[in-house]
């Protein structure tokens, strides 16, 4: 049996006859705007159990979603299950509207109303949706460092909706930073880099938290400031706080997210060897040993091309998102390397050390080091 459509104009029309108007979009669609007098039943709920929502099989039946597409092939689901009386609007709500027939805004919260406002395109995607938006919501992440990796990084993070977002840097916003530092602005050289990017951040996304601790991270507080987190962000700029982090995050048994930049040349990967042991290697088993400070200059000595960060801050963020959603490929057991110049990008594996002495299976967490000492060959 062919699916019966009507207009917008004679839907609207049947409804004064007793019809019962069913929109079958999701609920963050619906979120935008209703047909008046239509109930809102997802698709996939309706199909699996049409009898909770509809009501006798005689009644008339109209569905409706964004177009018209996904209440035809619903129509035809309810036509399979013995549903004879039933039609599709055509062009969905999106001609609706255009009809300047009456719509509705369903009775939400201002914050349900933001957020499937605002994650609308996030809650389209089957990887994310809204269980996944709801975990981003929940979660909470460390981002080490407020400069040239932790400005793009957090900007993505915090638009993406990830709940709580830790901030720890104990820099103060620089005029050379703002080439490549982009979460700052002229008007927050001297300020503190973490209350710079809280402001900023909370700017774009006002509905999540940003905690800024304006702290240099040493042995003392690694511990404190990985509490409750589910991803860290290495934004850091020096080997000895690669390896604390690192060694942190085995003991706390977290991912760490990492990259590194120098003038037209970045690396990223996923170090999780405190999850997988034996299994995904931690930052000791690509670097047992740091190199000489002549070998590793930092951007203040070597300079670095603006956008670099960026490029690489981004990629950091995505990795962290695909390990909150648990989607995806992470970077793990994989160095990713990039350059900008040529822009060309090449995959490197690392295997997990089986002698390393922090992350090999059965080996104790042997303790924090003198990180200083331990990258000047001490």
């Amino acid at each position: 049996m062919s699916i019966r459509e009507l207009s917008p104009a004679q839907a609207h029309d049947r409804l004064a006859h007793g019809a019962v108007l069913i929109d079958v979009r999701e609920a963050h669609e619906r979120a935008g705007g209703m047909a008046e007098g239509a109930r809102g039943v997802a698709r996939a709920e309706l199909q699996a159990d049409p009898a909770a929502h509809l009501p006798r099989p005689e009644q008339e039946i109209l569905l409706i979603c964004q177009t018209g597409k996904r209440s035809a092939d619903a129509a035809q689901a309810l036509l399979d299950a013995g549903y004879a009386n039933v039609a599709s609007v055509a062009g969905g709500t999106v001609a609706w509207r255009e009809q300047a027939l009456p719509l509705v805004q369903p009775v939400a919260s201002a914050a349900d109303r933001d957020f499937f406002d605002r994650y609308s395109r996030h809650l389209l995607l089957p990887q994310v949706g809204e269980a996944g938006q709801r975990r981003l919501q929940q979660s909470r992440v460390l981002v080490l460092g407020a400069g040239g990796l932790g400005a793009p990084a957090g900007f993505y993070l915090a638009a993406a909706g990830v709940g709580h977002l830790r901030f720890a840097d104990h820099d103060r916003v620089e005029r050379s930073n703002l080439h490549r530092q982009i979460v700052h602005t002229e008007a927050s050289v001297g300020q503190l880099k973490v209350d710079s990017a809280r402001e900023r951040l909370l700017a774009l996304n006002p509905a999540i938290d940003i905690e800024a601790v304006p702290q240099r991270v040493t042995s003392d507080n690694v511990d404190a400031l990985l509490d409750g987190v589910d991803v860290v962000l290495d934004g850091s700029d020096n080997f000895p706080l690669r390896y604390l982090l690192n060694d942190a995050c085995i003991k706390h048994r977290l991912p760490l997210v990492y990259a590194a930049i120098e003038r037209f040349d970045g690396q990223v990967s996923v170090f999780d060897a405190g999850r997988q042991r034996g299994v995904a290697p931690c930052y000791r088993c690509l670097f047992p040993e740091p190199p000489p400070p002549e070998f590793a200059p930092n951007c203040s000595e070597a300079g670095v091309l603006g956008v670099l960060p960026g490029l690489a801050g981004v990629l950091q963020a995505t990795e962290v998102l695909k390990l909150l959603l648990g989607i995806g490929e992470p970077l793990v057991g994989r160095l990713l390397r990039f350059d900008a110049l040529g822009m060309r990008f090449r995959e490197t594996g690392i295997g997990p050390d089986p002698q390393c002495p922090f992350c090999a299976p059965g080996v104790p967490f042997p303790g924090y080091i003198d990180y200083a000492a331990f990258c000047r060959g001490g």
